[in-house]
């Protein structure tokens, strides 16, 4: 065991998250984690908060590890009654090595057919990369690597020490290649996006121009967020280590905010938009949809419209308009029949008996599907001229 680490493997009641709708970031339905506590220790993660770390001393995070033995095992009980959907996985913190709980619950994934999403900091996850294959071949399966700078960042050394024992960024994009090389999908989660450190457009571009080099295809982008303990622990860091920055978090970040300012992260996430187009990827992740897969289209329409309204958002479209298609989205998403048979049969009309689309969205949705039906596959555009119309 490492010096300082303390594992307490406990049997868990329950280990499946299961949320109402899926993720629009990720399309997770479903998230399961083996460990409470990361190694990594990384001091900005969002993990520490009260909801998510349930330690009386925030500073034993990453030192004191609870280990969920019973994982796997749980993870087959609950699956067996649930629809399939995509279920986030693995952790491959240090913890891992010694105990490869990630291992046994991907074989739980692979044998019950439930295709998989994996969210990794460190280059460990190459170890379970046959099994990986495996439910990818069979279902699907997308590795995102969580890398905010590279070795040129002129910061990077900063930004290592508040990634603490995280692996260098470079074995992480090795490992992305080598995802990539299997024909699996793969990309980065620019997450958080560091004010004063990260957030320069030479890193911006340095972290993007990586991933397509390296095989992935979209960056997903997003701003520090700091709530109860973990403000409190990440400033109290700032202000020993980086005090030249403390102020600047201080003003971005007052007593009641949970992010920064709107303008300043909507500049940023333009930024990051127009920087992926250059290197030609996505600032969105592409949904895995299985061929021949039950209201495949619903899900399809689901994605366009999810997608719009990031771009609404980084847009600073209005907050109604916004809310009114996330919302259709959702609906259409859940819609127990066939879209495209509601449409053929009843035209836009029952389009708009939809709960949540109506007619100005019906308009929008009509669109989408003439298009996809025609096989012009239009619900993966984003068009201004959406946001627009609608």
């Amino acid at each position: 065991m490492p010096e300082g680490i303390a594992y307490e493997p406990y049997q868990a009641k329950t280990i499946l998250n299961k949320h109402k709708y899926p993720d629009h970031w990720f399309w997770t339905r479903y998230t399961a984690y083996p460990y409470i506590g990361c190694q990594h220790g990384c001091i900005f993660c969002y993990c520490r908060e009260k909801k998510y770390a349930p330690y009386e001393e925030i500073d034993t995070f990453s030192t004191r590890i609870k280990v969920k033995e019973n994982a796997p095992q749980l993870l087959k009980k609950s699956l067996m009654r649930q629809k399939k959907g995509i279920i986030g996985v693995g952790d491959y913190q240090p913890a891992e090595k010694k105990f490869q709980i990630s291992r046994k619950m991907l074989r739980v994934c692979f044998d019950m057919d439930f295709p998989i999403f994996i969210l990794e900091r460190s280059p460990l996850v190459l170890r379970d990369m046959d099994l990986i294959q495996d439910i990818h071949l069979k279902s699907h399966a997308t590795i995102l690597f969580s890398i905010i700078h590279t070795k040129q960042t002129a910061q990077a050394d900063l930004i290592s020490k508040l990634e603490h024992h995280t692996p260098l960024p470079e074995s992480r994009f090795k490992a992305m290649e080598k995802f990539a090389e299997k024909g699996m999908q793969t990309g980065i989660s620019f997450m958080p996006i560091l004010p004063e450190l990260c957030d320069t457009r030479e890193n911006i571009e340095n972290v993007i121009k990586a991933c397509a080099d390296h095989g992935g295809t979209f960056v997903l982008a997003a701003p520090l967020t700091l709530a109860d303990q973990q403000k409190q622990f990440f400033t109290e860091y700032l202000s020993r280590h980086l005090p030249d920055i403390f102020q600047t978090y201080h003003n971005l970040y007052p007593a009641n905010s949970y992010g920064p300012a709107s303008s300043k992260w909507l500049k940023t996430a333009l930024m990051v938009r127009e920087l992926c187009e250059k290197h030609n990827i996505s600032d969105r992740m592409a949904r895995p949809i299985r061929s021949g897969e039950k209201r495949a289209l619903n899900k399809r329409v689901a994605v366009y419209l999810a997608n719009l309204t990031y771009t609404m958002e980084i847009e600073s479209q209005p907050g109604y308009k916004i809310w009114s298609i996330r919302k259709a989205a959702w609906a259409i998403e859940n819609f127990e029949q066939d879209i495209s048979l509601v449409y053929r049969q009843l035209g836009r009309k029952g389009l708009e008996s939809i709960q949540q689309v109506g007619p100005k969205i019906g308009g929008l949705v009509e669109a989408i599907l003439s298009s996809t039906i025609e096989g012009k596959g239009r619900e993966n555009e984003l068009s201004q001229n959406d946001a627009e119309y609608y």
